[in-house]
């Protein structure tokens, strides 16, 4: 960074006294200060003055139940668990690989005011929010993307295959680079465009899955559709009062994270990822997302974490604990090691129904069994028939529908271990030793951990 006072470039420096220009301009370029560390002192700057913001709020033990208090006094009632997962799943965006999240449930069912509200948690920088857009305009979009969310309310606005691959490639080689043949003066020419990630992507959805594809990629999140939860939110709307949240911690808090660093060493990883049943390829991908929340669960609580001597925030057991209550589940769904609670209620329901004589069973006497309108009944029906728990025998479109039982329903396997289990299965492996946390291994890296890691897993005070 060269400075020149009140001129805007050497020739006005030259025009002011040629005579002397050479002496001042060399003057200058002596008192030039590399750009990086003027970049550094902004940052250190900004941070502080987040941190004098968010101070109270980074220290607290439980963000997240302070974020789900939060929430719920602005007028989300009953979905702590979801918008605890997306608040996470935005923060997360700092990371290489972003956790991208599906919010699926029925029409009317609130899942684009869930998401309105916990983005309103953060600031406009973190995300980029539309109701759609084009099948290239992936490609072609010039709204800076990297290390931030895409947003988009109704995966109908994902339009085509070729936008599907496009959101697919950006989620899974974290940037996209995409070439096609342009007709210019000189006939046809190659043009390659490169949009920077990393990107994480945020979506609503009517639609009980996605594209195969990109259904591995994300979360899936289900709002309530149950008669309690709608009387929960026309008791709230009967109330007609919604809190004024101050939202100046929140979006201080994700500017002092922004301008520090982020790596995570998590020293019991190994261990627990022994304890994980290998049961479907895809927890490949599922697992590094539940290691990834993991680290972004530690990145919150950052100011009250240990850190090793490469200034990388330690994980601990509570960092674990945390994500398992609000993500076991949603992992063995993915690989269909347990049966949806939603899929087990609807068979269990035709079950009840052909055990009391009826031989093929109709939606209109599942919604009376589960007490549920139209169409969360038929949501869960065809969830249940997709799953083969359910078979339709009217093959007739438009015709009601002809249930009976398909396979039977099988027993849950839990695929996340407890945090007891690991614990002691890091005692057993690592002994009584305490070795200091300076020697964590990071397992955000790719390369296979050390076996120190195992040691490491000794300590009490995970």
């Amino acid at each position: 960074m060269i400075d020149l006072g009140k001129h805007e470039d050497p020739s006005a420096l030259c025009l002011d006294d040629p005579n002397r220009f050479e002496e001042r301009w060399q003057a200058a370029l002596e008192a030039a200060v590399p750009w990086q560390d003027l970049v550094a002192k902004e940052a250190e700057v900004a941070r502080q003055d987040a941190w004098r913001q968010c101070s109270s709020l980074a220290h607290d033990a439980g963000i997240l139940d302070r974020f789900a208090d939060d929430i719920r006094h602005s007028g989300v009632v009953g979905e702590d668990r979801i918008a605890k997962l997306i608040f996470l799943a935005l923060t997360s965006r700092f990371l290489d690989r972003p956790v991208s999240v599906a919010v699926k449930g029925p029409s009317s069912g609130g899942k684009s005011f869930v998401v309105e509200k916990v983005l309103s948690f953060f600031p406009d920088d973190a995300y980029h929010a539309l109701t759609g857009m084009s099948e290239r305009a992936l490609a072609y979009g010039e709204e800076p993307l990297k290390h931030r969310f895409l947003v988009i309310y109704e995966a109908a606005g994902l339009q085509g295959e070729i936008g599907a691959y496009l959101i697919r490639s950006l989620l899974s080689e974290g940037r996209l680079a995409y070439e096609f043949v342009e007709k210019t003066r000189d006939g046809l020419r190659t043009r390659h465009i490169e949009r920077e990630g990393p990107t994480g992507l945020l979506v609503t959805t009517t639609a009980i899955r996605l594209h195969p594809e990109n259904e591995t990629r994300l979360l899936s999140l289900t709002v309530s559709d149950t008669p309690e939860q709608t009387r929960a939110v026309l008791l709230l709307l009967a109330e007609e009062s919604i809190d004024v949240i101050d939202m100046k911690p929140w979006h201080a808090l994700q500017a002092w994270i922004r301008c520090g660093q982020y790596e995570v060493a998590t020293p019991f990883a190994q261990v627990l990822l022994e304890l994980v049943p290998p049961i479907a390829v895809r927890l490949r991908r599922d697992i590094k997302a539940v290691l990834n929340l993991i680290k972004v669960h530690a990145i919150l609580h950052q100011a009250s974490r240990e850190r090793d001597s490469q200034g990388r925030v330690i994980a601990t057991m509570d960092d674990y604990a945390v994500v398992r209550d609000l993500i076991a589940d949603l992992i063995s769904e993915g690989v269909e090691a347990t049966v949806p609670t939603i899929v087990r209620e609807t068979v269990k329901a035709v079950a009840q129904l052909i055990a009391e004589g009826s031989e093929e069973v109709s939606q209109a006497q599942v919604r009376k069994v589960l007490n549920l309108d139209r169409g969360p009944t038929s949501r869960r029906v065809a969830a249940a028939i997709q799953h083969g728990y359910l078979k339709n025998r009217e093959d007739r479109k438009g015709r009601p529908h002809r249930l009976v039982l398909g396979e039977p329903l099988q027993e849950d396997i839990a695929i996340l271990p407890s945090p007891e289990a690991v614990l002691q299965r890091c005692t057993v492996d690592g002994g009584d030793t305490t070795p200091s946390p300076h020697s964590s291994t990071d397992l955000s890296r790719n390369d296979e951990p050390e076996r120190e890691i195992l040691a490491l897993c000794g300590q009490r005070d995970l």
